[in-house]
């Protein structure tokens, strides 16, 4: 039986903010981000929420029919600019908008955008979610390979940052291959740039 799936609208919004919060308040990257249990509880919600208001607006939201698991895409043309400079103000509208005092918050976004790959067109997977008490229950594999099929069939590359040891490796069971060296945050955890390129298209 195959995982049902259905895009997201604004009327989820708090559904896929509390499903990005509880999956990812114990990620290497998030504890990185807010290094303390407290604060990131308090603020770490504000973080998640900002980033589906621009994917809502900007991309596309998947989530499971039971609301277990949320994937957020974006869909960067070729070309696309990604180089996280200085004039790039969306990395700083975050961190006015979740916590001005936390710099980390910008440096997260200007860092990744860094290492983004350019000049071909891609489906950008930003983030998975699954609800704790479903990991391991194949929602999220299901969430990734509707895009994938998708990208198959169109000829386009996916991309990503894996942000620990664990969903690395379930990446790279679908395909992703490493897209450069992997990004170290300063004094925090590695990620891992990913890149997976189109491969024939699946018949049913």
């Amino acid at each position: 039986m195959g995982v049902a799936i259905r895009t997201a609208g604004e009327g989820d919004r708090e559904l896929i903010v509390r499903l990005l919060d509880e999956a990812f308040q114990d990620d290497p990257v998030s504890g990185w981000v807010f290094p303390g249990a407290e604060d990131r509880r308090a603020k770490h919600p504000g973080l998640m929420a900002a980033f589906t208001d621009i994917v809502l607006a900007a991309g596309r939201i998947d989530v499971t029919a039971d609301g277990s698991a949320c994937a957020l895409w974006l869909s960067v043309p070729a070309g696309e600019d990604h180089d996280g400079d200085a004039e790039d103000e969306g990395p700083a509208q975050v961190r006015e908008t979740v916590d001005p005092d936390n710099e980390r918050i910008e440096m997260i976004g200007r860092l990744t955008a860094a290492v983004h790959p350019t000049g071909r067109a891609h489906e950008y997977l930003w983030m998975i979610g699954v609800a704790p008490g479903r990991q391991g229950e194949g929602h999220g594999t299901a969430l990734i390979e509707e895009v994938l099929d998708r990208c198959d069939r169109e000829g386009l590359p996916a991309y990503l940052e894996a942000s620990s040891a664990r969903s690395r490796k379930l990446y790279e069971r679908l395909g992703f291959e490493p897209a450069g060296p992997a990004l170290d945050l300063p004094d925090g955890p590695a990620m891992w740039p990913m890149w997976r390129e189109p491969g024939p298209h699946r018949t049913e």
